[in-house]
Parts: C-alpha cells; structure tokens; sequence
C-alpha cells in the first residue's frame, strides 16, 4: 500500500524530479539501517552527521528514491532517483503540512517534562481497537521527528497521536502549529532542563506553547494537581481552548475517584468528562494512574468510546526503558531487573524509587537503586540529587549505586548502610553492580541518557544468561 505518489510528495516539497522514479511510496526514512524497500529516503543533514553521506547505501538497500539538496545534487549520478528540493529538513516539514491538510483523523499531541512517550504509547493502545490509528515511533518528538512523524500520517487515518519536546523556549511553538491537534496533553511540568531556563515557571510557559497550535474549539488537558495549572490553564484560554483537568483535585473533569496500587498494575476509579470507569492498568505506579486521567479524556474529546478506551488500559505496558521488568536468572535462584534507563529528571526519579518501593520482597532479598546523574539542572542540580535520599529512605530502598559526579552529591547524604557504590562512570560501577545482586532482589537502574546506565542493564542481561522478559 502506497503512502505517498511521488507526484504528490513533489507537488508538496516543489521538488525537481531526476531518474527513473518510483509511481509512489510506501513509506519514508532518514536512517540506512532500517529503511525497507522502496521507502524515500530523507537526506537530513544533523548536527553530527550529513544524510547525504549514505544516499548510496540507501538506494543499494532498495530504497525507491532519496530526496537531496539542491546544492548536494551533483554528488549523486545522473540517473539516480532523486526528488531535488532547497533545503531537506524544510522539504520534510512541507511534506508533514501537506500529510496534515489530507487528513480528516483526530489528531492529539502530547507534552510534558515527563510521562510523555509512556502517555503517548497509551494513547495509541486505546486509540488503536476503534480505527485506523498512526502514533509518533520512539521518541521522534523534535524538530526533524515531529514534521517526520506527521508526514508518514496514512490519509485514511481515524487517529493520529503526536508527542512533542523541546529543550528550549519557543521549540514547540512552530512544531505544534504544524501538527494542529484538536487535543493538547500537557503531562507535568517539573525542573528539567534548568540549564536552559532561568525557572520552572519558565518551563511551564514553554509546554504551554503546545496550546498555540490547537484547532479552533480544540481542548487543552492539563494536570489539575500541577502547581502550575493556573499558569497553563490562562495560557490555553488565551488560546481559545477549552480546558479539562485530570487527577484528583475535586474540579478535575477527568477526576481520580480511588485507586489501589500493585506492584506491577493498578486497579481506578475515575469520573470523566462526567461518565464513571472503573479499569485495570497494566502498568505499575501512580504517576501511570494519572496520566492514565488524561489518555481516557483525550480519547473521549476525539470521539473514541471511553469504555472501550479504559478496557484496553489493562493491556498497557511499559515502554522499553521506562519500567520495563526483566526476570534475572541467577545461580542460586533469581532477580528482578527493572529498566528505567533511557532517562531520569527529578520527579521520574522519585517516581522509579516509588514503584520500587511497591514490589513485594521475597525471602532476603534486597530492593537495589542503581543511579546515574540527572543532566541538564544547572545550578540547582547538587542539591536535587542531594534531595533523592529522602525518597531513598520512604521507599526502603535497602543498596543504592551512584554514578557520576552529580550523584556524589546523593551519595554523601545516604546512611552508610544505605551505600552500596559509587564511581564517576557507569563503566567504573558495572562490576560492582554485577557482583552485588543475589537471589530475591530487585535492581532498579535509573539516569540521564547522556549518564550511560543502558550499559549496566545490558551487562546484567548478559552476565545472567537468557532473562524471560516480564
């Protein structure tokens, strides 16, 4: 099935055409190592790499043509498929706004400083057993992820689910304003980023951007537990939406009634948007249940039957990286690793300690943190890291590893009972956090990505042969 007629993909980019070009296209890529037959290949020129370096080795790996910069068009033969444009990012981002005007789907976009992808992903699940439904893949939610996601939206999409991110002020602004959802998530706001902004209020005002591209009569759902509802909330009216809240304040339209908490679901009660559910989540920890308030009151504003939506909540599971659970085989029994490498800012922090405060303990095993620095908190970030031994303490965390130099700042405050490691690389901690687990524990691994904690799961995946994935 054809995604794009390579006549509309030109009509949208005002690309010049070179070669024996493909009728259409089933799909588009900016990456060599996974790009399928036939897909048009995107030649973005990043910060690291320029995409026109690997032109060849996608058009040997089949695909149907590649779309290149004017000024890059003599490197490539004469007759080699090509859709030639000014710039390719902007071509992409032309080909995104046309993919938007084709489009007759319900079309939600998420923010937040955390809980973004993990709600996105939700969205998608229950979205997806009522129609035809296209989400964001991974975390493509920057400047090229966004105008990419959105150009691979199928016409005949019903639903259409778009995460958004941003580092600084005023990134959000041009890519909402492309996607134009008639729904706008905003998760949380929580210190993140700090480096680049003078304070959290200033964060708040850049999630509230995602507000400024909303359809006319399109809504705005915002925590209504957040410190900064009010702040987002006049932003979104300033915008004409209309505003739902979620959790569990009592003038929250997607309200939290009750709910129990498991060490790997959740049962909820919740009244939304005036209707009364009850469901199962199939992922763990309140910061789930909440967002869980907003997935069910944006897939309501889209059209979607709630019931249906909150049914298939129970399927829901942790993205890779975010909670995902892995069985330990180790030789006198087994462990439980719990993934939660791909990122960490403070409040996902305090959230992954509280859920590894929730499993239950077998026999003498131990609940084990393995930590690696939050980035990107500027000045303050000494004295977050400092603050995570409260939380260390309430969740009866027994080991805590640090790694990194931030994490020394954590490592000092703990009790020296609570000490199970420290190093200034996850390289340097991996052999003691590998020689530490024993059988009955649970080991939460938890950073930044750019602190390196990936390695030490894959290391205990390895070093505990052929885990069942749970």
């Amino acid at each position: 099935m054809s995604l794009w007629t390579v006549e509309a993909m030109a009509a949208a980019m005002g690309a010049a055409r070179a070669g024996a070009l493909p009728a259409a296209v089933p799909g588009l890529s900016i990456d060599t190592r996974t790009i399928k037959p036939g897909e048009a290949f995107f030649a973005i020129t990043g910060e690291n790499r320029d995409g026109h370096e690997f032109v060849a080795a996608a058009l040997a790996a089949r695909a149907g043509l590649a779309v290149v910069a004017q000024s890059e068009r003599d490197r490539f033969p004469a007759d080699a498929p090509l859709l030639v444009v000014p710039e390719v990012l902007a071509a992409l981002g032309d080909l995104a706004g046309a993919a938007r005007a084709r489009t007759s789907a319900g079309i939600v976009a998420v923010t937040g400083s955390v809980g973004k992808t993990g709600t996105k992903e939700a969205l998608r699940l229950v979205l997806a057993d009522q129609g035809a439904t296209h989400a964001s893949a991974a975390s493509y939610n920057n400047h090229w992820g966004v105008p990419l996601s959105l150009a691979l939206l199928p016409e005949r999409a019903r639903f259409g689910v778009f995460e958004i991110g941003m580092n600084h002020a005023g990134e959000i602004t041009p890519l909402t304003r492309l996607v134009r959802p008639q729904v706008a998530v905003v998760t949380a706001v929580a210190p993140v980023h700090l480096e680049f902004f003078p304070s959290v209020e200033a964060i708040a005002d850049a999630k509230a951007e995602i507000f400024l591209g909303l359809e006319p009569g399109g809504a705005a759902v915002i925590n209504r537990d957040s410190p900064h509802y009010e702040r987002l909330a006049a932003r979104a009216r300033a915008a004409g939406a209309r505003i739902v809240g979620f959790g569990a304040h009592e003038a929250a339209e997607a309200r939290l009634l009750k709910c129990a908490l498991q060490a790997d679901r959740s049962t909820v009660s919740a009244r939304i948007l005036g209707h009364e559910v009850s469901y199962r989540l199939g992922a763990p920890g309140r910061h789930v249940v909440e967002n869980s308030l907003a997935v069910l009151a944006a897939a309501a504003l889209l059209g979607a039957d709630l019931a249906l939506a909150a049914l298939a909540l129970a399927e829901l599971k942790p993205p890779k990286g975010r909670g995902e659970r892995i069985a330990l085989a180790l030789p006198g029994g087994e462990a439980l690793l719990i993934d939660e490498s791909y990122n960490a800012n403070p409040i996902s922090m305090r959230a992954a300690l509280a859920l590894l405060g929730q499993v239950p303990m077998r026999g003498l095993g131990r609940r084990i943190a393995v930590l690696g620095d939050m980035l990107e908190l500027g000045a303050q970030g000494e004295a977050l890291h400092r603050g995570l031994a409260e939380a260390v303490l309430e969740n009866h965390v027994d080991l805590v590893f640090c790694c990194g130099p931030l994490m020394r700042a954590l490592w000092e405050a703990l009790p020296s009972e609570r000490r199970g490691g420290y190093a200034e690389t996850s390289a340097a901690l991996e052999a003691e956090v590998l020689g530490t687990v024993q059988d009955g524990d649970v080991v939460m691994v938890k950073g930044s990505l750019g602190s390196r904690m990936g390695p030490i799961v894959k290391a205990l995946q390895r070093q505990y042969s052929e885990p069942v994935r749970g």
